[in-house]
């Protein structure tokens, strides 16, 4: 059996093609996979180190910032077609799947015409614009959150969920609920960010005595600023609340598994990995995102009383201490929302998304 995958831009798009390749050669040990990507995208790099045979097209994304960029992307759109087009005579796959992004659409569109099963993965809860399009042509179209279909036109919808990396998914079904100090964890993804970092600061400082831990994970490019506003305005060795600040956390999942309380960004990973934990949280969504997609993420769970949420514009220190108090003092509430975020984890997602796949 032979299978493209295809998807990329961000992290958000390609781990999930790498996690499906990763079961499908556990499961077919002969299947020979080929990734279509980008030369300038996040993909190039990531994807020839999984050993997976890795081939670009000519395409960016459009940049709405004005007529003259997004027309510049356009004119590319034809010969983007054209390439995908040759890679797939070539390739004679059986099977495409795109997990989104602009790349991905060129790929299935193309695959659809050339009786060529497709299959597309739509991680949030707002489908990007390629798999608005593609969804009316795909054989399968695969949902992380049931609030997608609403915005998309098919008639082989499903719900799967997410694949998490393996260390989360280790922990689901486990007790989780921590004993002790109340702890709090903070953090805006691989990136960092500036926001939740700088609301973090008089959190802490309104929390400097208290009976309280905080796991703080600033990101790389935020370590160093922080630490010095930190120590310029408070003396951190005389808090008595706890305080383990950090750039970067490689065994997250200590974290995770420690943690009352989560203050982060509402990317389609993080947001199925809490679930699998049960870990109640504090959304802060990019704002920046595509089409507002994580807004829409956060308000998903938000609607289902598994989490909160403060719109980027209107977080500062104040508005995060009172959210973070309110829900410190109400055990009830937090045991509730961690009940809530259980009801929407999806832990067979890789296996029913693999299922869909091998099902064409």
């Amino acid at each position: 059996m032979k299978i493209i995958l295809t998807g990329g831009g961000t992290g958000g798009h390609i781990y999930p093609a790498l996690a499906i390749a990763s079961e499908l050669k556990t499961r077919i040990s002969d299947v020979q996979l080929l990734y279509v990507g980008t030369a300038k995208g996040l993909e190039n790099r990531i994807v020839p180190r999984s050993g997976i045979a890795f081939r670009t097209i000519d395409i960016t994304g459009i940049d709405r910032s004005s007529m003259l960029k997004s027309s510049k992307t356009l004119l590319k759109f034809p010969g983007s077609f054209f390439q995908a087009r040759e890679i797939i005579k070539d390739y004679r796959p059986d099977i495409i799947v795109g997990t989104g992004g602009y790349v991905s659409f060129p790929v299935v569109f193309s695959g659809s015409f050339m009786d060529v099963r497709t299959v597309i993965h739509e991680q949030n809860a707002i489908p990007g614009l390629a798999n608005r399009n593609l969804a009316k042509r795909a054989d399968r179209v695969l949902l992380t959150f049931p609030e997608a279909g609403r915005y998309l036109e098919g008639s082989n919808i499903r719900v799967t969920g997410l694949p998490v990396r393996r260390e989360i998914l280790a922990m689901y079904g486990k007790d989780r609920r921590p004993g002790g100090r109340f702890t709090l964890l903070a953090f805006g993804g691989s990136l960092g960010s500036n926001s939740i970092n700088q609301a973090m600061i008089p959190v802490i400082d309104r929390y400097r005595n208290s009976d309280m831990n905080f796991i703080w994970i600033t990101a790389e490019a935020g370590y160093d600023e922080m630490k010095l506003a930190l120590e310029k305005r408070l003396d951190v060795k005389a808090l008595k609340c706890g305080l383990e600040m950090v750039p970067y956390k490689y065994d997250m999942e200590a974290a995770l598994a420690a943690a009352h309380l989560a203050v982060c960004r509402a990317g389609a990973s993080t947001v199925c990995e809490l679930e699998l934990l049960g870990l109640p949280a504090v959304f802060i969504p990019y704002p920046y995102a595509a089409e507002n997609h994580q807004e829409k993420n956060a308000r998903a769970l938000v609607e289902k009383q598994a989490a909160e949420m403060i719109i980027d514009e209107f977080l500062d220190g104040d508005s995060l201490y009172k959210i973070v108090e309110r829900l410190r003092k109400d055990p009830i509430r937090l045991e509730e929302m961690g009940v809530n975020m259980l009801k929407e984890a999806r832990p067979n997602a890789l296996k029913d998304i693999v299922d869909e796949i091998l099902s064409l």
